[in-house]
Parts: structure tokens; C-alpha cells; sequence
């Protein structure tokens, strides 16, 4: 796809995420300098995220109602400046106000870059979301490594590298807004040439896809959660060998998020999501009863490739069932479904703790078999009014 506005809209998405990689590696120096406990370190997190998922689909809907190029310069300099200043603070609810306002930064550049995504992707908006995806996803592998060198040079203080980035690229995305506007103006002009009535919106069938979204978060952070827990503790290797898994699994679902975009637009988005999950139903179960490193290393690579196709159809779907809020779409689920899964790992954990973490990995492989349940009761797409 050589269309630039999605690429620049994709490096954007690069450059936001980075913040949201970020914060878990600056927990440590957190923690060491403030002597917090654990639960207040993680509780940073858990506010930025809370913060990020419950605003988000206002600032979809606000989207939809008006089209607003500058969301994205502004959720750029909040998601870059907001974390950034954290280094410079020695109050804790302080850091928790500037960590939940990049959240809010963060929170206001999706919906609108995913519309506009939308809006300039023609038949191709599998393909387009996928490499949106994968700006977020290399943002959020860059963020660790990014903010880990200026920590450790400069201290605390060093969190102010992540401003640099964030204004850099907001300069350069205010160049663009006219360009942005654009696509818009042609959109209504495509719609209003289409019909004068607005399309049927699918509310049911949305809130189904929702679920599904549910469940591939909970699957995702699971996995990203504890997939170096069980390589050190269950498969008895080093902190190394399972950083190096978690890797391969992160590394393979960039690959994955590009194949899933191109194979929608050939054979269908519930085609795509119904296979990843039939395909995780099987490949799960065969993970946790293998104790073989090097197949376990192997099934990192498909299972990664697999989840992470999923991804773009199940954005793309959703615009699609509510094509008059793609903004508001996007916003939950980019943002609402996501994090609900995200808020799901606590409980993985407390099986872990309390049966061995081979048990919470046996509780993810459980779930691709509902979530394909629910996948197949998807329409391909929404109808349109008669």
C-alpha cells in the first residue's frame, strides 16, 4: 500500500505507543527512588490505562460529530509531555495525574487516526488498519528500549527524551492537516453521491464483535503477561530464554498483523477472525503439553503470527457495523474492549499463584474455543437501510 496519509497516520501511532511501552519500564526506577510498593507502582499504570480506555470513545464520538486533525497533535504532545515530565516529580499523586493525563494524549490521537484510516483506505481497509496496528505495536516494543539508556545515564530526569519525540512529530503532523481535512471532505462527498440516508447501524452484532475483542485482549495480555514467568518457572530456563520468547511472540505478530490485514480483504474479515481463533484452539493446548523448549520456542512463532492477524478485521468490522460512528467505533474498540481485557491478567495471576502458572496458561487456551463461538454469530458486515 502506497498510500502516505495511512503510513504517516501509522508512524504516528509509532510515536504515541512508545509512551504506553514506556511506563512499565520506568516503574523500576519508580519504585527504587520512591520506595513504592508494588501496588503503587502498578496502580500508575492502571490509571493511565483507565484513564485512556473510559475517554477514548468520547473523543470517537466527538470525531464523528466533527472532524478534528488537530486530536492528533494534541494527544501526541499530551501522551509524550505527560509522561515525560513524570521524572521531574517527587509527589506520587502528582506522577499519577501526569501519567493519566498521556493517557488522555493517548486516548484522543486513536479514534481520530483510526477514522481517517477508514476514510482513505478505499476497498483496502484491512490492509490500511493492519499497518496502523503495526505502528502501535513497534511503538510499544521501542518504548522499553528508548527510555531504559536515558534512565539509567541521567536518572529519573531522563523520562524528558520521551518529549522530544512526540513534539517532533506533532510539528510534522500539523503539516498535514489540511491534507487530512480532505479526506474527510471526499468521504461526505462519497457518502452523500451513495445515498442521502444514513446506513443501518448494527448495534447487536457490534456489541458481539465487542466480546470477541474481550476475549483477544485477554488472550494477548495473558500471554504477554506470563509467557516469561512460564519459560523460568515451568520450563526451568533462564530470565534470557524467556525474555527471547516473548520476543518471538511479539516479533512474529508484526508479520501477523500485515498477513491478517491482506488476507481480510481477499477472503473476509470473520473468515480471518474465526480461522486465528480455530487456529489458537488447537495450537494452545499443544503448547502447555509440550515441555520440549525447542518446540515451545517453535509455537511462538504461529501462535504470535495467528493472534495477531485478528487484529485489523476485528477494527475494520466494527467500523463497518456502525459506519455513521466510525470515530466512536474505533474508540472502544481500540480502547474500551481492549483494556477490559487487560484488566482480566490480575485474575490469571491469582490462578497462578495459587495453582502453578501452567494452570493460568491452561486458562488462556480455554478461551479461543468460546471466542470462536461468539465469532461465527457475526454478520460479515452490517446492512444497509432499505
Amino acid at each position: 500500500m502506497k498510500n502516505k496519509p495511512i503510513w504517516i497516520l501509522s508512524l504516528g501511532h509509532l510515536i504515541t505507543d512508545i509512551n504506553q511501552g514506556a511506563l512499565p519500564a520506568i516503574l523500576p526506577f519508580f519504585i527504587a527512588s520512591y520506595d513504592l510498593s508494588y501496588t503503587a507502582a502498578a496502580g500508575i499504570v492502571f490509571a493511565a490505562n483507565l484513564a485512556s480506555s473510559i475517554i477514548q470513545p468520547v473523543f470517537g464520538y466527538a470525531a464523528d460529530r466533527f472532524s478534528k486533525p488537530w486530536l492528533l497533535s494534541m494527544g501526541l504532545i499530551l501522551a509524550g509531555v505527560g509522561l515525560g515530565l513524570t521524572g521531574f516529580c517527587r509527589s506520587y499523586h502528582l506522577i499519577m495525574i501526569l501519567a493519566i493525563i498521556s493517557g488522555i494524549g493517548i486516548a484522543a490521537y486513536h479514534p481520530e487516526a483510526a477514522r481517517l484510516v477508514n476514510f482513505e483506505a478505499g476497498d483496502r481497509k484491512n490492509t490500511a488498519m493492519s499497518i496502523f496496528g503495526v505502528g502501535g505495536t513497534i511503538g510499544f516494543a521501542v518504548g522499553p528500549f528508548l527510555i531504559t539508556a536515558p534512565l539509567l545515564q541521567w536518572g529519573l530526569k531522563g523520562t524528558v527524551i520521551l518529549v522530544f519525540p512526540v513534539t517532533l512529530m506533532a510539528l510534522f503532523m500539523a503539516t498535514q492537516f489540511s491534507r487530512f481535512k480532505s479526506i474527510v471532505r471526499e468521504n461526505n462527498k462519497q457518502q452523500n453521491c451513495r445515498s442521502n440516508r444514513e446506513e443501518k447501524e448494527d448495534w447487536w452484532a457490534f456489541s458481539r464483535l465487542t466480546v470477541v475483542i474481550i476475549g483477544r485482549s485477554v488472550i494477548f495480555y495473558g500471554l504477554n503477561t506470563f509467557i516469561p514467568i512460564y519459560w523460568i518457572s515451568h520450563l526451568h530456563q533462564s530470565k534470557m530464554m524467556g525474555a527471547f520468547a516473548l520476543t518471538l511472540f511479539a516479533g512474529s505478530g508484526i508479520a501477523g498483523n500485515l498477513i491478517g490485514g491482506m488476507l481480510a480483504d481477499r477472503f473476509g474479515k470473520k473468515k480471518v477472525i474465526i480461522t486465528g481463533f480455530i487456529g489458537l484452539a488447537l495450537l494452545l493446548p499443544i503448547f502447555i503439553l509440550v515441555n520440549n523448549v525447542f518446540i515451545a520456542f517453535g509455537l511462538m512463532i504461529p501462535i504470535g503470527l495467528i493472534l495477531y492477524a485478528t487484529y485489523s478485521p476485528s477494527i475494520v468490522m466494527g467500523q463497518d457495523y456502525l459506519p455513521n460512528r466510525v470515530g466512536l467505533s474505533s474508540g472502544i474498540t481500540l480502547g474500551v474492549a481492549i483494556s477490559i481485557g487487560g484488566a482480566a491478567t490480575p485474575l490469571i495471576g491469582r490462578i497462578a499463584d495459587i495453582y502453578t502458572v501452567w494452570y493460568g496458561i491452561a486458562t488462556i487456551a480455554c478461551l479461543p474455543l468460546l471466542v470462536t463461538a461468539v465469532a461465527m454469530s457475526l454478520p460479515e458486515k452490517s446492512k444497509k437501510a432499505i
